[in-house]
């Protein structure tokens, strides 16, 4: 493999052990860099077309590349290792070389490569596929069906059969192959070295100090930040018992999972209606405007911005490869938002069922984010073109978010109309800016939590369901509304589960972006509060984040934290800055209202209703040798409510 050859390596080995070289280091992994490149170019397009159109071809292609892949790695594994990484001087050079001498899942044998794949491309599968049927027989997307009867209807009932039909048709029917995937995932884990699959994914965070341990960080920030959840909790809790009645709670305190807008009550911005605070006083709604838009114009809008900061505008390759939104033609496609990177410095893909909403335009720049951070590292060998760590890359288009989401640059981009900011309208909008940003707090560390007790042995076959429901209960006070039992695996319902993407990620960007935040804003020479700011415009604030963004993953994140924010700790200062004008506002209105200490048992509530009592959503799987027949009889059969797809 390239110009300093196994055969030549393995020449040197012999005759002094492992290559001390750090030149001939370098120069061999430069021309490692230019040759995955081309092959990850290759495994990108192919991805992109499973992706995008689901059908069997295009899984066996994936199966098919992934044995290129798997010998690719291979190689590059055995190569890298015969050099003595461990005692370079370069700590650059050395990460690089710890990296590429991980095998990844390339190191089962054949039999169980294969197997991982496939299973890997059937969980996906299964979750790109699901639908749900209603009564007359129509087919029911997540994207956008589901999503919005979830955002929009305020019937229990309703909301009930969506959540617990969904979990049948995702969850419960990969359960077995998701069991045997990690059991895969864990064994290439340690066959690399480390304890388990979770020791793992926690390399992305570590750094060269042995007194530092992520996760004892992940729990001191988690527990600065819980009491601000809590007093939310509690406040939103007591709105929707008003709206809907005692006799929808459990006595446990827990708020029941389906009532909160969103699939999974991750965010919950989509009953702000129901909670706001003020409902007299002006709110934030681009919401009107922003339907009148193309999606491409919320794309070029996002382009604007980043443009605007002196950053770089997206290629013509983006505007002609990528899927902004769902497409009509029938195809199945992963709707859940995603940005691509094919790298070859020019094609960078976003992949977004986008709809016409203030929701959607704010995951425009949170995903244009991604593509900022692609461009500019793109000139970085393949092994630095990531983020500082895996939190940096989602914190980054979330910080734009963050000035975009303000009053002040949703008028300068006439998105809303003039709007007078008083003190009613200011906590009207940081509520919904909680609902979004301090409520996912709980959701995005238990996601982890969880996977990583499967990878350690602590949850097993026996309690996997029962020890997602534990943790759901007791981090976010979310309680199944109708009874779970081992038979189901809700944690399939959520995308990253089936697609295997580690998520504390997201947890950690949710804290960085506010640091981020407020060093741009103080680059920008903003003056008054966070929640304010705009760095819109701002050339200073887009080159200080420009040039952290262009570092990649070549340094330990805390060098880049440092570049921008002048600090190498995480800290949940700045989010706390940003909310507490709002966390004042909580703490007087649950006083006044008796609501202090009404917080929620860290055991789920037992005495729920059964499951079986919802109506079932199932659809009629048609083969396809039998689909045209079936589509015929359709027609003849819809008195019999079946309706028949692949």
């Amino acid at each position: 493999m390239v110009s300093i050859s196994i055969i030549s390596l393995l020449l040197l080995c012999s005759a002094q052990g492992l290559i001390t070289d750090e030149n001939a280091a370098w120069e061999w992994f430069y021309e490692y860099s230019d040759e995955a490149s081309t092959l990850y170019n290759r495994a990108s397009k192919i991805s992109w077309n499973y992706s995008t159109n689901i059908t069997d071809y295009n899984e066996q292609k994936e199966l098919e590349f992934s044995e290129v892949t798997k010998e690719f790695s291979l190689k590059v594994s055995a190569n890298a290792s015969l050099f003595d990484f461990e005692n370079f001087s370069n700590s650059t050079l050395k990460k690089a070389f710890k990296y590429l001498a991980d095998k990844g899942v390339a190191v089962l044998n054949d039999d169980e490569f294969k197997e991982y794949n496939k299973l890997a491309l059937s969980l996906e599968s299964t979750y790109g596929k699901a639908t749900l049927c209603d009564k007359s027989g129509k087919e029911l997307f997540l994207e956008p069906e589901m999503t919005e009867i979830l955002a929009t209807s305020r019937d229990p009932d309703r909301l009930l059969w969506i959540w617990k039909n969904w979990r049948d048709a995702t969850g419960k029917r990969m359960r077995k192959d998701y069991l045997r995937f990690t059991e895969l995932l864990n064994k290439a884990s340690k066959a690399n070295g480390y304890e388990d699959a979770g020791d793992d994914w926690r390399t992305g965070y570590n750094v060269d100090d042995p007194n530092y341990n992520f996760r004892d960080d992940l729990e001191r920030l988690y527990r600065e930040l819980k009491p601000f959840y809590k007093e939310l909790h509690t406040y939103v809790k007591n709105k929707l018992k008003a709206f809907y009645g005692e006799d929808k709670f459990p006595p446990t305190g827990h708020i029941p999972a389906h009532l909160l807008g969103n699939m999974w009550a991750q965010t919950w911005v989509n009953i702000e209606e129901i909670v706001m605070p003020y409902a007299a006083a002006q709110t934030v709604n681009a919401t009107p405007a922003i339907s009148k838009l193309t999606v491409n114009r919320m794309f070029e809008m996002s382009d604007d911005f980043f443009a605007s900061l002196g950053l770089n505008r997206v290629t013509d390759e983006f505007w002609a490869n990528s899927m902004l939104e769902k497409p009509t033609d029938g195809r199945d496609v992963v709707c859940h938002a995603s940005a691509w990177d094919f790298n070859d410095g020019k094609d960078f893909r976003i992949k977004q069922c986008t709809r016409r909403n203030m929701e959607d335009f704010v995951t425009v720049h949170h995903e244009m984010g991604h593509i900022q951070y692609y461009m500019q590292y793109a000139h970085l060998p393949i092994s630095f073109r990531g983020g500082a760590n895996p939190g940096f890359h989602e914190a980054v288009g979330d910080v734009l978010a963050l000035s975009v989401a303000t009053p002040e640059h949703l008028k300068k981009v006439d998105l809303i109309d003039q709007f007078s900011m008083t003190n009613e309208s200011q906590i009207n909008f940081m509520m919904s800016m909680a609902l979004e940003k301090i409520v996912f707090l709980p959701f995005g560390k238990l996601m982890d939590d969880y996977r990583w007790a499967i990878f350690d042995g602590s949850i097993t076959p026996d309690n996997l369901n029962a020890e997602w429901w534990k943790r759901r209960c007791t981090y976010q006070g979310i309680s199944p509304p109708v009874t779970r039992t081992e038979d189901d695996f809700d944690p399939g319902a959520k995308y990253h589960i089936p697609a295997n993407v580690p998520y504390v990620r997201y947890f950690v960007s949710f804290v960085l972006q506010f640091q981020f935040h407020k060093a741009l804003c103080r680059a920008a020479n903003h003056v008054g509060p966070l929640y304010k700011c705009d760095i819109y415009q701002s050339q200073e604030a887009g080159k200080l984040l420009g040039d952290m963004l262009k570092l990649g993953s070549s340094q330990e994140w805390p060098i880049a934290l440092e570049a921008i924010t002048g600090s190498k700790n995480i800290s949940a200062d700045p989010l706390v800055e940003y909310f507490q004008p709002l966390m004042d506002w909580l703490k007087e209105y649950n006083k006044e209202h008796g609501y202090s200490g009404d917080n929620w048992d860290d055991s789920c509530p037992t005495d729920l209703p059964e499951a079986s009592s919802v109506e079932s959503a199932e659809c009629v799987v048609a083969s396809a040798a039998t689909h045209s027949t079936c589509a015929l009889l359709l027609l003849l059969t819809m008195l019999l409510l079946v309706r028949s797809f692949k």
